[in-house]
């Protein structure tokens, strides 16, 4: 099974660097041409299943990359971004000292209270890929986030910590993955 895991397109709270987190706003117009592009770079892909996190900006790339209708989508809320609490819509350098130490340095610094933690996002993120790896697909799309794509990839790239933080996924930045009995590798990553 191949799966191609990427980041949805921009939106304006990405663009102003705020902790977007679950706050569910669409694609802006630069979003939706990053989606275009990107489908037009992967040229008549088709694949067997399309997921989605239950935010609208993942459901609308995952409607533009995968070329599906909305209804077909799988959407998982496994695979939604992580929670941010009370540091959710603030500006990603006016968290604070606490809050900026861990998103960028999770490995050193716990989750100040109220955010989720790498564990929990981790623990349903593996739940999600143990699932997708047991069905019967070819090529599989999972649309998601920057914070939740970071244990996704951990899981598929078999990192000890369980998470590839650094550097951050770009805006419909995809990583291809192969997942054949249980082994996984980077097959490539699609700018």
């Amino acid at each position: 099974m191949k799966i191609y895991v990427t980041r949805h397109g921009q939106t304006d709270y990405n663009k102003t660097r705020m902790m977007q987190g679950r706050s569910d706003i669409p694609l802006n117009q630069v979003g939706i041409a990053q989606a275009t592009n990107r489908r037009k770079s992967i040229g008549n892909m088709t694949f067997d299943a399309v997921y989605a996190s239950p935010l609208c900006r993942a459901i609308q790339t995952a409607e533009i990359i995968g070329n599906v209708d909305r209804k077909d989508i799988i959407i998982d809320e496994r695979i939604i971004e992580a929670d941010f609490g009370p540091y959710e819509l603030k500006g990603y350098y006016s968290t604070g000292l606490p809050m900026m130490a861990y998103w960028s340095f999770p490995e050193l610094f716990k989750a100040p209270s109220g955010v989720e933690t790498i564990r929990e996002m981790r623990e349903r993120t593996s739940s999600f890929l143990r699932e997708l790896e047991q069905k019967n697909y070819e090529n599989v799309l999972v649309v998601c986030h920057g914070g939740i794509i970071r244990p996704i990839r951990g899981y598929l790239e078999d990192k000890k910590n369980g998470i590839i933080w650094r550097p951050r996924p770009k805006n419909c930045e995809i990583f291809v993955y192969e997942s054949v009995g249980g082994k996984h590798r980077l097959v490539e990553d699609i700018k």
